[in-house]
């Protein structure tokens, strides 16, 4: 039996059973030596009831025909019977079915007023939960299905969702079926994707209740911003056709849905533009800092390669000595440059694999030592050493490398003669690791740009090469494809702290 067959079958129910109950009434009022007038509001009460309790106006109005074909029958004389000996019960008879009709029909008005007053602030609270839902939403996928999850908790109907997958074409469809249903390969036919790649493509309905592939199972909207279909939705209208407010509330939620879809695609073009922007300006800052940082050690290289070359043997051995060492220095700065330069710009395309197993901390510093800058014997660097061994979980070859830029920034950044300590301990499950100097420190308002791209600080270095300002953006990156945290702080009387933390890894003992 169906929703509607079940529906008038309970109308009709009520409608005998308030009958009923109101003769009763009436002829225990009889025995109780009421008047005819009182029983008279009795079967008009009757009809009021029955337009509370049933859906129809049909109903009232043959409650109200029966209320005076009862009470004829049953409170008039003759008993029993269908006609009357006084003349003026006609008169009643009909002023009672007049007034029945009246309240019945001010009973109506009043219950379809109510009941339109209740589904409108049923739809205004489905669609405000549908909007906060899709604004929470983190992509268009996740918009497309919230979208879908909702129709069919509002609808109780299956629903098709078919994604925009690029090129003017749409993805299978995703069915998401509604509670009773545990089948849904009916909906993923040729004929049903035919449909909804008509809907997409003609920006119409389609489906079953319309001109086009009327013999398929669901009705296929597309949702729509600016004249363009961003994708299709179809509705299972297996249990029969969508009553008018299902409907305006389906096309309530995918007009939700638009506005969602075509915020969420302006937020991507912003972002995107952005990025390009951000893009622009590292590459407008790279080939700037490239135009002198790599040029100046070349000139000089090649400079001196050349007096070599052509005056080697009129120049003593320590002057020779001499631009040697610069030949050097100017090489493994640049070589360095290169390698943070690489190393920067696989991080950030994501293209840097990480090799992580447990290694002692101590054997990764004593390795970073080995490559600082030659400079190194002109301070004093000392390693604080710790009484239990130190293991943490990490890439050492990229490890290495961070601390071969901080130790290189605080043997530039000083002067000749100062204290650089390596220090390193365990706090919780992290190890920590920092690099301390006693030079003239960094400003509070320099701190948060030290760990920006092409960020270079404005102090005069020894041998003039400013650095593209890669180091530390790359220690950043490192350490935290790694999940530590790297920060600086002031070093007390004066001077700078850089320190980063890694995930500790237990020391195995083999007993």
């Amino acid at each position: 039996m169906g929703k509607a067959e079940k529906l008038k079958c309970q109308n009709i129910l009520w409608t005998i059973v308030v009958l009923i109950g109101t003769t009763i009434l009436g002829e225990v009022f009889q025995i109780m030596g009421f008047e005819a007038s009182n029983i008279i509001m009795v079967y008009i009460l009757c009809v009021l009831l029955t337009a509370v309790l049933t859906a129809n106006r049909m109903y009232t109005v043959i409650s109200s025909i029966l209320s005076v074909l009862t009470f004829n029958f049953f409170f008039t004389e003759p008993l029993f019977t269908f006609s009357a000996y006084d003349t003026g019960d006609t008169i009643t008879f009909l002023i009672m079915f007049v007034v029945a009709i009246i309240a019945g029909s001010l009973a109506v008005k009043i219950k379809m007023q109510a009941e339109q007053s209740a589904a409108m602030a049923y739809r205004t609270k489905i669609l405000l939960e549908t909007n906060q839902l899709l604004q929470q939403a983190e992509n268009v996928d996740g918009i497309l299905d919230e979208t879908a999850k909702q129709l069919v908790k509002l609808l109780e109907r299956t629903v098709v969702c078919y994604h925009e997958k690029g090129c003017g074409q749409l993805s299978k469809g995703e069915i998401f079926l509604k509670k009773e249903e545990e089948n849904g390969l009916l909906y993923l036919g040729e004929k049903e994707q035919k449909a909804a790649e008509w809907a997409y493509e003609n920006n119409q309905q389609s489906g079953a209740g319309t001109a086009h592939f009327s013999d398929c199972v669901c009705r296929y909207l597309a949702v729509r911003s600016k004249g363009r279909a961003l994708c299709v939705y179809g509705i299972s209208l297996k249990g029969g056709p969508l009553e008018a407010f299902d409907n305006n509330l389906l096309l309530s939620i995918l007009g939700e849905c638009a506005l969602a879809l075509e915020k969420e695609l302006m937020s991507r073009k912003r972002e995107e533009a952005a990025s390009q922007a951000k893009n622009e300006q590292l590459r407008a800052n790279l080939l700037r800092g490239i135009s002198h940082d790599l040029r100046t050690p070349l000139t000089c290289i090649s400079g001196n390669a050349a007096v070599l070359l052509n005056n080697g043997n009129a120049l003593d051995e320590q002057r020779r000595k001499n631009l040697y060492l610069d030949i050097y220095d100017d090489s493994m700065w640049l070589i360095n440059l290169i390698e943070n330069l690489l190393s920067v710009t696989r991080i950030e395309n994501g293209t840097m694999q990480l090799y992580m197993q447990a290694e002692l901390m101590d054997e990764v510093i004593t390795e970073a030592m080995r490559h600082i800058d030659r400079k190194k014997s002109e301070h004093i660097i000392t390693v604080e050493e710790c009484e239990e061994m130190l293991l943490a979980k990490m890439d050492a070859r990229l490890i290495i490398q961070v601390m071969i830029n901080l130790l290189n920034n605080a043997i530039k950044y000083t002067d000749p003669g100062s204290k650089i300590k390596i220090g390193m301990k365990r706090v919780g499950d992290r190890i920590q690791v920092s690099v301390a100097d006693n030079g003239r420190g960094i400003p509070d308002s320099l701190k948060e740009s030290l760990f920006e791209m092409f960020y270079t600080a404005s102090r005069t270095i020894s041998d003039s090469r400013r650095g593209l300002g890669l180091g530390l953006p790359l220690c950043r990156s490192i350490i935290s494809s790694h999940g530590g945290t790297i920060t600086v702080t002031d070093n007390v009387p004066h001077g700078s702290v850089f320190t980063f933390t890694l995930q500790a890894e237990e020391v195995p003992f083999h007993e």
